[in-house]
């Protein structure tokens, strides 16, 4: 169905709209604070209030339901007073959101978020802060810069590391793939034969990753302008792990074909099955074969803080590249993310100088800009939801909330392989675990729409929220399990419900009660 508003001929005519001279009223500025902070305290006091009240994590509503009463509002007729908006938000946002902070949220990479990183978030939204220049940032740069470097260090990638925050995995990976592709075509004279052209190049560049890696290393060789076969998926042990000797047969199978691997991705935690590649040993291979290495920790950089699990990360040092996202394992709010590499020089392939904002100058005078690091021009100074984390919670608590998470993920993972109405797949190295309602004596047609229906009708109902995904073309369910609120007796509740969904589904079609499949 259609989500836009209504047609132009609907809107109001400007003689009855409200004045536009009333917005001055609205600016912040000193003779406004009062107002600001009695208007954020009534917001605040709605969140807290809605959030206090969530029985469940979602309403189960729909788009049907939902669209019609949210394109049914006049956006030309401003309600002119903020007890009015916020009751109207309430019934178009609040009351049906999605709930993270909520135990039985157990779906996607969304973590609940910490107090101070809420903070943070307040007073970067009111201060306004571009991270773009110094002359829109000032302290702001450095705090950003400060965090960098303490990143980077936690990773060890030595001194000359660098490195800028991004929205997200997404874009990190992305800059990441641009920094190998440009430092690829820059040393193409020194591959044999007569140097290629840059298109001719192109055509030729290979980004390998294990099938169980991020889509967005496709999306990225796509941007980029490579071509559709440009990314080699090789295959992954029974952990879903990559498998390196597979790796190294890609390697010399490319060269073979006059093909250059332009970089390795590993991951270190796949989105479904938290596994993470054995770096060391693919850090040796591409060392040995001269190729960019890339970490897609965006997931994983929670055991970055591990007081206990650190050592799964045991290899990210030797990257060239990392990517790492606070807002997953950190418990900040989105966005907060970030781009490492380990020589701050390859940052000047996302460098253009413009007279009127980052001119060649600046850098003669030593003025630090960030935009000169970012594929991004103006930017929110996320990095200040970390900076107020670290400095109250310190990174001890941060990652002894994450290894709780990973403690409950193996929890549910052994409840799983002792309970006979489920199949688990693997058993995570971080906090998910991916499964399936098996009934006995039913063909896999019936087991995989079994489980898509117990997911759909789980949604429905509001009770608990769970992802899905397939494995080997077989449809499963999945825990993401990132609130350290969740307990075992939710987990447990939660597999009940799925296996009484699941389970009526499966009698009802066995009894012909049902003709058509789900989806």
């Amino acid at each position: 169905m259609s989500l836009s508003g209504p047609p132009a001929a609907a809107l109001a005519p400007a003689a009855v709209r409200a004045p536009a001279a009333s917005g001055r009223a609205h600016l912040f500025h000193a003779g406004s604070v009062e107002h600001y902070r009695r208007v954020l305290a009534d917001g605040i006091d709605r969140v807290a209030g809605r959030v206090a009240d969530a029985e469940t994590p979602f309403t189960g509503v729909t788009p049907e339901q939902l669209a019609p009463l949210i394109n049914g509002i006049d956006l030309d007729r401003p309600l002119g007073e903020t007890g009015a908006a916020l009751d109207e938000l309430q019934d178009v946002y609040l009351r049906d959101a999605v709930y993270f902070h909520h135990p039985r949220y157990l779906a996607h990479l969304n973590c609940p978020v910490v107090i101070p990183a809420l903070l943070g978030e307040a007073v970067l939204s009111a201060v306004n802060s571009s991270l773009d220049t110094w002359d829109q940032s000032a302290g702001g740069t450095l705090i950003e810069r400060r965090l960098i470097d303490w990143t980077a260090q936690r990773i060890g990638l030595g001194p000359a590391a660098d490195g800028v925050f991004t929205s997200g995995g997404t874009q990190s990976n992305l800059q990441a793939m641009l920094l190998a592709r440009e430092e690829v075509c820059a040393r193409a004279g020194g591959f044999p034969g007569p140097r290629p052209s840059r298109p001719e190049l192109l055509s030729r560049l290979r980004v390998i990753t294990s099938v169980a890696g991020h889509f967005s290393v496709q999306k990225a060789a796509k941007l980029l302008g490579l071509g559709a076969d440009a990314v080699v998926t090789v295959a992954t042990d029974a952990d879903r792990r990559m498998r390196t000797d597979e790796l190294a047969r890609a390697i010399e199978r490319c060269r073979r074909d006059g093909l250059v691997v332009m970089a390795v991705v590993a991951t270190a935690g796949t989105t479904d099955f938290g596994s993470i590649d054995p770096l060391p040993a693919i850090a040796d291979v591409c060392a040995a074969a001269g190729v960019w290495l890339h970490v897609d920790a965006a997931y994983g950089c929670g055991l970055l803080v591990s007081p206990t699990r650190r050592h799964l990360l045991d290899g990210i040092e030797r990257a060239d590249s990392v990517t790492v996202d606070y807002h997953k394992s950190f418990f900040q709010p989105v966005s907060s993310s970030a781009l490492l590499v380990r020589e701050a020089r390859v940052l000047r392939h996302a460098t253009w100088h413009a007279d009127y904002l980052n001119p060649a100058r600046a850098v003669e005078q030593r003025i630090p800009n960030q935009v000169d690091k970012s594929i991004q021009t103006t930017r929110r100074f996320d990095a200040l939801k970390l900076w107020l984390t670290l400095r109250i919670m310190g990174p001890d608590s941060i990652g002894a909330l994450f290894d709780e998470v990973v403690d409950r993920a193996d929890a549910a993972w052994r409840m799983l392989t002792e309970d006979p109405r489920f199949e688990v797949v693997t058993r995570s190295q971080l906090s998910t675990v991916v499964f399936r309602y098996l009934p006995t004596g039913v063909g896999r047609r019936l087991v995989d729409d079994a489980n898509l229906y117990a997911r759909e009708a789980l949604a429905a109902s509001g009770a608990a929220l769970v992802a899905g995904t397939k494995v080997d073309g077989a449809h499963y369910l999945k825990f993401t399990l990132l609130n350290p609120e969740t307990t075992v007796d939710d987990v447990a509740h939660v597999l009940d419900l799925i296996a009484e969904h699941a389970g009526w589904y499966v009698r009802t079609r066995t009894a012909g009660e049902l003709s058509c499949p789900v989806g």
